[in-house]
């Protein structure tokens, strides 16, 4: 399995998006979804039950470029009613294994 390092590869900015869709609508999560997939700077979904329903985890070379990501491809994504963004700062723990 490889692990790519973005930062390497020239993506500075990481955003986490914490989405409430418009649950009105029957297909909001189905159309939210389909959508969100085909972002390319996309790199994780996430579901939830409770006030948040999608968290998605956004990519970018700088500010600017993240930006015109959210304006052209986040905003645009179907049967959202709330958007929260968290600016990811620094990651102090990620472990992929359990203690045995």
């Amino acid at each position: 399995e490889a692990v790519i390092d973005w930062a390497v590869l020239g993506y500075q900015v990481e955003v986490s998006l914490r989405f409430t869709l418009d649950k009105t609508e029957p297909r909001a999560f189905d159309d939210f979804l389909q959508q969100a997939r085909n972002v390319a700077e996309v790199i994780e979904i996430q579901t939830f039950l409770g006030r948040v329903d999608v968290r998605l985890s956004v990519i970018a070379r700088h500010m600017a470029h993240y930006q015109e990501i959210y304006r052209t491809r986040i905003l645009t994504l179907p049967h959202i009613a709330d958007i929260e963004a968290l600016m990811h700062v620094a990651t102090i723990k990620a472990s992929e294994g359990l203690p045995l």
